[in-house]
């Protein structure tokens, strides 16, 4: 059980962790001379120097502050612990956002148990906006001061509008499932990564579709919408915080609907 002092030790060491992310980011982003190496050999899956640099730093705050806690990151992979916590990492989500010069990556941070994410961060450096969900805490931090994250209220299907990060989103046939969602809605848009999950719990959009996730990909991400009054899950319904297929909404209401049109 963790009580209320520990939940916001907890945060602040999410904080510090983001800190050190963006401290180790910023340096590289824009930068022309920015390499980047290709983790598939039959695509294109972008890691730079960056994202090593990132999670490294994350790491050595968890090495200073948490060692009793498990780690999984995107870079690094696992690190075992015996606290029943893990720290799950994706230095950079949108690297090939990242090596385009758009600021809709981010670094991704949730603190997890057996149970699936408790508390999460999406953190944008550049633009200066930190998403934090999850120990009673739902706010975003920017340029407009910190605000309280608050998922739309919106109901209808006809007047949403859709996120995905990649057009052909998974499948052909997992493609064919979102194309039926996007022609039900007022506006779909791409490409915009983690990015999306943020302004999904802030209010401004009401449904982000993805397929072909890593955990590291969507606890953080879950964390926030939670925290927010959304709604995440897999397209069957079921937790989504072990990566895969995720469908995430502003209320209940769209959820169901979406729901239904994936698995028509």
């Amino acid at each position: 059980m963790i009580d209320s002092k520990e939940k916001s030790e907890l945060i602040a060491v999410a904080l510090e962790m983001a800190d050190a992310a963006a401290s180790s980011i910023l340096p590289y982003f824009r930068k022309p001379a920015l390499a980047a190496d290709n983790k598939d050999a039959s695509g294109f899956d972008p890691v730079t120097e960056a994202d090593r640099a990132a999670e490294r730093a994350m790491r050595e705050v968890l090495a200073r502050l948490r060692p009793q806690d498990a780690i999984l990151g995107e870079e690094y992979g696992n690190k075992p612990g015996d606290s029943g916590l893990t720290w799950v990492l994706d230095p950079i989500d949108g690297t090939r956002g990242f090596i385009s010069g758009t600021p809709t990556w981010g670094t991704l941070i949730a603190l997890s148990d057996a149970t699936g994410p408790l508390m999460g961060v999406i953190d944008q450096p550049y633009i200066g906006e930190r998403f934090i969900g999850g120990f009673g805490t739902a706010e975003v931090r920017g340029p407009h001061g910190t605000q309280t994250l608050a998922t739309k209220r919106n109901g209808e299907l006809s007047e949403a509008i859709l996120f995905t990060t990649f057009p052909e989103v998974g499948t052909p046939n997992e493609a064919a499932c979102f194309r039926r969602v996007a022609q039900e809605v007022k506006l779909t848009r791409y490409g915009m990564d983690c990015y999306a999950y943020g302004l999904l719990a802030a209010g401004q959009v009401d449904l982000v579709i993805e397929a072909g996730l890593q955990p590291y990909d969507i606890q953080a991400p879950i964390a926030v919408i939670q925290a927010a009054g959304g709604v995440v899950t897999d397209w069957q319904g079921k937790p989504a915080h072990n990566g895969g297929q995720c469908l995430a909404t502003a209320t209940p209401e769209i959820h169901a609907k979406a729901l239904a049109i994936l698995n028509a």
